[in-house]
């Protein structure tokens, strides 16, 4: 495409036109029309001259091969360098300038995904903490389970394993537990309740799927006691609390058998485990001792080796061969 404009009217033309004075030759150039016009050479000249292509061309690969050829040394490291010298700060600065901008929708993406992932995390953690505390639940169970075995062995007596579902005054006694096993399992009125550590209490009554078993601790209880040094005999009965440090306390039958502290005192009863308490069961251990002048029997304090504030797995001695509708601890320690 070709602009082609005339050329501005001669004087002598102007001096042609009347005029009443004679002016200076002015030209009206919004007088002249813009012609537009294409002709043949116009894309010749919208084309860059072939040479100037080819030498670009020669004078990249020429750039190229010195850059390549010399190495480390490369001429062409001077001017890369201070090229990079002037675009350097440039990029840096426009990349400043205009990342802000560039970054708002990658911010609420991340914002809306960090926030689901925080949501999962705590979930995670939730669940993981429940699982810690089943963890270390079931690991206080297994350890019970197998103190019940080691009792069952020591003993060389059958025990029901039964869980403690429920704590409460029963009757007309202050301190009971209820157990998950009952007259299915073999349980029956009258019969010793352990924990891995020894004496709970005994049975006192009993449904087809649950027992309510009477503790040591309760007013209303007494069990026939001997302190294992001595084999002195005696009756331990409970005041009612299960916190009270003097809540178990020993009578001895014979006033002069002067027990010691830390003598363990266990059981006294039928080895057949005939009657409301097994014999030689552990109950706890001499913490202090006392008497008045009008005292005719030696009494002790005995601390229990079972907490009884925290029973969960207990176990239930029943006779040999009993049916039960779950598993029993043989003598032998073997579940049957």
């Amino acid at each position: 495409m070709a602009l082609r404009t005339p050329l501005p009217p001669s004087l002598g033309d102007l001096g042609n036109r009347p005029s009443s004075r004679r002016t200076r030759p002015h030209w009206d150039r919004r007088r002249w029309p813009l012609a537009v016009s294409w002709g043949p050479g116009d894309a010749a000249e919208r084309r860059p001259p072939r040479l100037l292509v080819v030498a670009l061309v020669v004078a990249g690969l020429s750039l190229m091969t010195l850059d390549h050829v010399g190495g480390d040394d490369s001429p062409v490291d001077p001017v890369r360098s201070v090229v990079g010298e002037v675009v350097g700060p440039l990029e840096v600065g426009a990349s400043t300038v205009v990342r802000p901008l560039t970054s708002i929708p990658d911010w609420f993406t991340s914002r809306g995904s960090l926030r689901e992932d925080v949501a999962a995390l705590e979930a995670e953690n939730a669940a993981l903490r429940s699982d810690l505390a089943a963890s270390d639940l079931d690991r206080s169970r297994l350890e019970q389970y197998d103190g019940l075995v080691t009792a069952a062995r020591d003993q060389q007596g059958s025990i029901v394993p039964a869980r403690v579902v429920a704590h409460g005054a029963a009757q007309t006694f202050t301190r009971t537990v209820t157990i998950d096993a009952g007259l299915t399992s073999g349980v029956r009125p009258d019969m010793t309740v352990v924990a891995a550590e020894g004496l709970v209490g005994r049975v006192i009554a009993a449904t087809s799927t649950t027992a309510t078993v009477l503790l040591i601790v309760d007013s209303d209880s007494t069990v026939g006691a001997r302190v294992g040094r001595s084999s002195e005999v005696g009756f331990l009965s409970g005041n009612g609390s299960l916190t009270d440090p003097t809540r178990l306390d020993l009578e001895l039958v014979d006033a002069s058998a002067v027990p010691a502290e830390g003598d363990v005192v266990l059981t006294w009863g039928s080895a057949e485990g005939q009657g409301p308490y097994r014999a030689g069961v552990p109950i706890g251990t001499v913490t202090q001792l006392f008497s008045t002048p009008r005292d005719t029997t030696q009494r002790a304090i005995i601390d229990p080796f079972v907490d009884l504030s925290r029973l969960d797995v207990v176990g239930v001695y029943v006779p040999d061969g009993t049916a039960s509708d779950r598993a029993v601890i043989g003598p032998d320690g073997e579940v049957r």
